[in-house]
């Protein structure tokens, strides 16, 4: 175990002014509060932040990072406070140590939603303090070096949360090093057998190669020297993780693979990059599509390099990475490399200089820290999180120049939630490269992009299944719930107004604000969506409204109203529908009700959370709604059978009519019962005859009724009660059909 003078010399040897006073009394206190606690492996557990502190010197940190290392398990696992640690430490010190602390006795349903609540509080911290990434990644890391100590189950679920989230959060912070060992430990742990046997046959190329590796950075090296350029060439090897990733992502076998072996080329400054470019170029062969250049458009993480891949000596595809040295120190350490440290809200790096805290990674931290603030649940929060994450980076244009980073695979959809949540919410089509595009197009590197916007949008469900970035996917799920409750809320209000009205009372919102206790709800909105989706009924609303209001309908009332068809349609055409038989003083009260307001109905995609009955309904039929808890109203026709079952729940009846859009045409279910000879093509013959009179089948169940006949029950689409009855007397006249008539319930 490192010994207290031990740690102070190493970060000595990169920062000479190291407070030594600050590391000691870390190193003291540590030790002493976690006293004989052990590790899995036996190890007295202070050797575990003493290992972290070790890591973090190798990344150069400065001497308070080091003390938050020694210190990040206190809170935790010891009888350690936040209180005793600002007292000894200072309150900035303790933010660290609490920033590390996972939470503690909270009642979470699950362990995914725990692992949730627990990186939502981690991304928090980082956003107001880098060095909490690094501990805890440091932290990550020991854990993972010795993870062969823990139980087989604790050891899979830690590898396979490092792997989802610390390895991506590491790359996404452009420590690639960092990153890489822990994909590494990771996989091991995740999937031994084919770790092994990546790595058996990397060992066998690299050692059949060691010549090849030799000769091309001997010819690099001297073409350098040939243009006058100072350059130092390295090679590196591909690691296993990353080869097995490749193999499976993109299908292909060990033997396809071109780029196992790289090589860095390390220049002084960015015009020795673009003339180590062409020199290269000049000398060999570029392969098409294969070269990127991140120095003029670095990377979210502020990765910065060229990339190529050239046809190079013995006709090997060789991959290149041209860079500056301080451009390589952020390729490896990413944030770390500027040693970035807080001293009173400025940033500086340990030469003293400087620092923006407004990186590109710091950036993709703040939109992640703002999509906390929209309250998605734990579960999502965490999806989201691991989308971002995981994707490589596509780069497009606003049509003024603005660029946006999106992960491959990304479409106009996330590219308009990228600029703003409002330009996502109100975008019904895009431009790119000045042409109409679906929005389900698939973004390439350097499109210019233009969004085309409605106030009258809201963005559709389905969208959710197109879209690659968490804030696109947390976006549209918020404005698909919003619109939702929106439909139940006008539909409570409607059927507030109606209830109101039947009581001789005038509806107002000013009335329910005063019963909200009554009703346990938190405002008026609450009470209105609750009664659309039929969780509240509109009696007990009355009834807190209106204490000694009698309630005006009883089964009876509802009886009486099936029987005499007091309810509101239209016809197709939009006109009121009068049923034949019915006085015309009842049609005159039904025009009067159908002006003061039933519901109208148009359709599933009408403005109201509609759904059908089983047997369906079809404009021309007397139409009653019945209201679904959660669901919204279903429709029924008046002769459906079902309607028995709600004879004892007036509350829930609604008084409903037709209201069809001629514009906007729309077939409505109805369900036919087919009786037919049993003979080849019989079911063809049927379909032809349906299809032929412009109906569209949706399902279709068979039953063998006798050896001759066979039954049919066809759901279908239908423009309305006309055209039902039409095709139904064009099924009876075809040869083949024994019956057909109309199936309600």
């Amino acid at each position: 175990m490192m010994r207290q003078y031990e740690l102070v010399e190493r970060v000595q040897r990169y920062k000479p002014d190291v407070n030594e006073a600050l590391l000691n009394k870390a190193y003291v206190y540590a030790m002493q509060k976690h006293g004989h606690q052990k590790r899995a492996s036996g190890d007295p557990y202070f050797s575990h932040p003493l290992e972290v502190a070790a890591i973090l010197t190798e990344m150069r940190m400065d001497e308070a990072t080091i003390a938050v290392a020694l210190l990040h398990d206190t809170i935790e696992d010891t009888s350690a406070t936040r209180q005793e640690i600002d007292t000894l430490f200072g309150p900035d010190m303790g933010k660290l140590v609490e920033g590390l602390t996972k939470l503690k006795k909270i009642d979470l349903v699950s362990k995914k939603a725990a692992q949730a609540e627990n990186l939502r509080k981690l991304l928090l911290a980082i956003s107001d303090d880098v060095r909490v990434l690094l501990v805890k990644l440091a932290d990550r890391l020991h854990n993972m070096r010795t993870l062969e100590h823990m139980r087989p189950d604790k050891r899979l679920r830690i590898a396979e949360e490092t792997m989802d989230i610390y390895a991506p959060l590491a790359g996404r912070m452009g420590m690639q090093d960092m990153r890489e060992e822990l994909e590494e430990l990771a996989f091991k742990t995740i999937n031994p057998e084919a770790y092994k046997a990546v790595n058996e046959r990397l060992a066998n190329f690299f050692e059949s190669n060691t010549g090849l590796v030799e000769e091309i950075e001997h010819a690099l090296s001297e073409l350098f020297v040939k243009h006058a350029l100072y350059a130092e060439v390295k090679s590196r090897r591909k690691k296993p993780w990353s080869v097995f990733r490749k193999m499976e992502t993109k299908a292909i076998s060990f033997e396809q693979l071109s780029d196992l072996i790289g090589f860095r080329v390390i220049v002084a400054n960015v015009e020795d990059c673009y003339s180590a470019l062409g020199a290269i170029h000049t000398t060999w062969s570029m392969v098409p599509g294969r070269f990127k250049d991140y120095i003029s458009t670095p990377k979210q993480n502020d990765y910065r390099s060229i990339h190529t891949t050239i046809v190079g000596p013995s006709r090997q595809r060789v991959e290149l990475q041209i860079r500056t040295q301080s451009m390589d120190s952020i390729a490896e350490y990413g944030v770390a490399a500027h040693s970035i440290y807080k001293d009173h809200g400025s940033t500086t790096n340990a030469a003293g200089h400087s620092l923006s805290k407004d990186t590109n990674a710091y950036a993709w931290l703040r939109k992640t820290i703002e999509a906390l603030a929209e309250g998605d649940n734990p579960e999502e929060f965490l999806e989201n999180t691991k989308l971002e994450l995981f994707q490589d980076q596509v780069f497009a244009f606003t049509p003024k120049g603005r660029l946006i980073a999106l992960p491959r695979g990304a479409t106009p959809i996330d590219f308009a939630y990228a600029v703003h949540t409002d330009v996502g919410d109100t975008c019904v089509g895009a431009k790119v490269n000045g042409r109409v595009m679906p929005l389900m197009t698939e973004l390439k590197n350097g499109d210019e992009v233009d969004i085309i916007r409605s106030k009258a949008q809201v963005p559709p469900a389905a969208w959710e299944s197109i879209v690659v970035t968490g804030k696109a996917r947390s976006a549209i799920r918020r404005a698909t719930k919003n619109a939702i409750r929106k439909q139940y809320s006008g539909l409570g209000v409607r059927i507030l107004e109606r209830a109101f009205e039947r009581a001789g009372k005038t509806y107002s919102k000013e009335q329910i604000k005063p019963v909200l206790h009554r009703l346990a709800r938190k405002d008026v909105e609450d009470v209105l969506a609750d009664v659309g989706r039929g969780e509240l009924s509109s009696a007990d609303v009355m009834r807190a409204v209106f204490p000694d209001l009698k309630e005006e309908r009883s089964p009876a009332t509802v009886q009486k109203v099936r029987e005499e068809g007091w309810f509101n349609l239209r016809n197709a055409a939009g006109m009121l529908f009068q049923v034949p038989g019915i006085s015309n003083s009842r049609r005159s009260r039904r025009a009067d009700a159908a002006r003061s307001g039933a519901l109208p109905i148009r359709g599933v995609r009408g403005d109201l959370p509609v759904t059908f009955a089983a047997e369906g309904a079809v404009p021309g039929d007397r139409i009653v709604g019945i209201l679904e808890p959660g669901k919204g109203i279903t429709i029924y026709p008046i002769q459906s059978p079902s309607l028995t079952a709600f004879d004892d729940q007036p509350e829930r009846w609604i008084d409903v009519r037709w209201d069809i859009d001629e514009a906007r045409k729309e077939r409505f279910p109805a369900r036919i019962s087919v009786s037919t000879i049993n003979e080849p093509g019989s079911l063809a013959a049927i379909a032809q005859v349906i299809a032929a009179s412009d109906a569209n089948i949706h399902t279709l169940s068979m039953a063998r009724t006798a050896p001759d006949f066979t039954e049919m029950i066809i759901d279908m689409e239908v423009w309305d009660v006309k055209h039902l009855n039409r095709l139904i007397m064009q099924l009876k006249d075809h040869p083949s059909v024994s019956d057909a008539k109309r199936v309600n319930g």
